[in-house]
């Protein structure tokens, strides 16, 4: 498992591109065969991907200090890739494209299998700490909470798909969702906010291998950007925008943790404030 420290906006400045991209991006989370881990010392979020070709178990790590991973932590995982299985302490879970699946805290044994190992499914997750164990839950794409926002005179109309939040599957701290652009549409969240009480972190997919996202965050008046590439990851500071455009439209998954599942407490930044 990979540790990442917490940021200070100040120090974050001062920051080359490498830099920035040494702290926030996440490479190469989708690996044939593998269970990719990366924990970060801001409000503890673990992101992370399984790739089964075999069946992956998930263990806990030495960085936990854990009996296994979800003895103190719950987990929201959405499949990006072909069909495979999740079992949770011997429960099988199906999950097809975009199929989603809520873990609770207290569950022992996590397994990741593929139903075709040619053809492996790309598991993506989220999980933070949890202080109250909620039932684990499958979640189709059908039974998200569906809000379609923007227009194509803005290049921003697009569906967002709740998964986990709290008037759907319900969790400690955990909220997670999928964000679909439309063809033709490259801007996501933007205008742009804060959420000081949550910090954020994206997965863009479906991006062409001719194409990139430029995904804006810093301070508002501060602002500095990533490039970032098809199934890459972003960590998101709680004081920090949280915004893209791309050279072609894209999807993206957006997982949260913090003091609040408030969905709508959002600080907005106008316009005229970004730098």
């Amino acid at each position: 498992m990979e540790v990442r420290s917490g940021a200070n906006p100040q120090d974050f400045k001062n920051y080359t591109t490498e830099r920035i991209r040494e702290d926030f991006l996440i490479q190469d989370l989708f690996v044939s065969g593998e269970i990719k881990l990366v924990y970060s010392q801001i409000d503890r979020i673990i992101t992370g991907a399984a790739c089964p070709v075999a069946p992956l178990t998930l263990e806990a790590g030495a960085e936990l200090r854990a009996a296994y991973f979800l003895e103190r932590r719950e987990m929201g995982i959405i499949n990006i890739g072909p069909k495979g299985t999740v079992s949770v302490d011997g429960q099988p879970y199906e999950l097809d494209s975009r199929d989603g699946l809520y873990i609770g805290k207290g569950a022992k044994e996590i397994v990741f299998t593929s139903a075709d190992p040619q053809a492996p499914a790309k598991f993506y997750f989220n999980s933070a700490p949890a202080h109250q164990t909620y039932p684990t839950r499958k979640i189709l794409l059908s039974e998200t909470a569906a809000q379609h926002l923007g227009s194509l005179n803005e290049s921003n109309e697009r569906t967002i798909h709740k998964y986990i939040h709290p008037d759907g599957v319900k969790s400690c701290q955990l909220v997670m969702g999928m964000t679909i652009l439309e063809p033709g549409n490259m801007w996501n969240t933007m205008p742009c906010h804060t959420h000081d009480r949550r910090m954020e972190v994206y997965l863009y997919f479906n991006i062409p291998d001719d194409a990139v996202v430029f995904h804006l965050m810093g301070e508002p008046g501060e602002t500095r950007h990533v490039v970032m590439r098809n199934e890459q990851a972003v960590i998101s500071p709680s004081w920090s925008i949280h915004s893209g455009v791309g050279t072609k439209n894209y999807t993206f998954i957006w997982g949260m943790v913090g003091e609040n599942q408030v969905f709508s407490d959002m600080d907005a930044v106008p316009m005229s404030q970004l730098k």
